[in-house]
């Protein structure tokens, strides 16, 4: 096969273009997901939502989302610009325990998640947050500000949620593209942080 019939390889860096990061954005049911990736994507998101039926009864919790109609049934997908250095590829995860079993296959080869959170129903974060500390995925934890939804201070959210200092907690609107491109950026960060300690610990490593 010569060079120019080769087929092309979606994730393939070439030098000098803006290097591809996959980022997981998760939660629980209705938290605010696909919500998060259309709003900031600069391509028309790829969504997998499937109309709410009568077998979610009593299994799915609407009770604080009493509008909600339809529900991700496989991931989400999305793509934003952060500089002429770098693209985010965003996966946004369903968020009912039923559909778990995707998770691996969605998470395969991130580098960093988001973990919604919504105040009402903190406990739908747990799952999340222990999906990734067994992976060893690095992730922040958003708060999405729900219209109506209590606030607390940081502190009590960390405590809650039995975080350590090392895990940035953060909130914002989902709906808004600029709060929520903000916390893809600390998410980034957060990353580069805790690769630069890794080297620096290597680094200090005794021969």
């Amino acid at each position: 096969m010569s060079e120019t019939q080769k087929p092309k390889t979606f994730w393939r860096y070439r030098p000098g273009a803006p290097k591809p990061v996959k980022i997981v954005i998760s939660g629980g049911f209705g938290v605010g997901k696909t919500t998060m990736v259309g709003a900031v994507s600069e391509i028309e998101p790829v969504t997998t939502e499937a109309a709410m039926t009568a077998a979610s009864q009593g299994v799915d919790d609407t009770s604080v989302l009493p509008h909600k109609t339809a529900t991700t049934v496989a991931m989400d997908f999305g793509r934003i610009t952060i500089d002429e250095g770098l693209v985010l590829y965003l996966f946004g995860t369903p968020g009912q325990n039923r559909f778990w079993f995707m998770w691996d296959s969605v998470c395969f080869g991130a580098l960093g998640a988001i973990v919604l959170a919504d105040v009402r129903r903190l406990t739908d974060a747990f799952g999340p947050i222990d999906y990734f500390e067994g992976a060893g995925l690095p992730f922040i934890v958003v708060v999405n500000q729900f219209d109506g939804a209590p606030t607390y201070p940081v502190e009590e959210l960390r405590e809650a949620l039995a975080l350590p200092e090392t895990v940035p907690v953060l909130s914002c609107d989902a709906r808004n593209r600029e709060g929520s491109k903000r916390v893809l950026i600390e998410l980034v960060e957060h990353l580069l942080r805790l690769r630069q300690e890794s080297a620096g610990l290597v680094n200090a490593a005794p021969g």
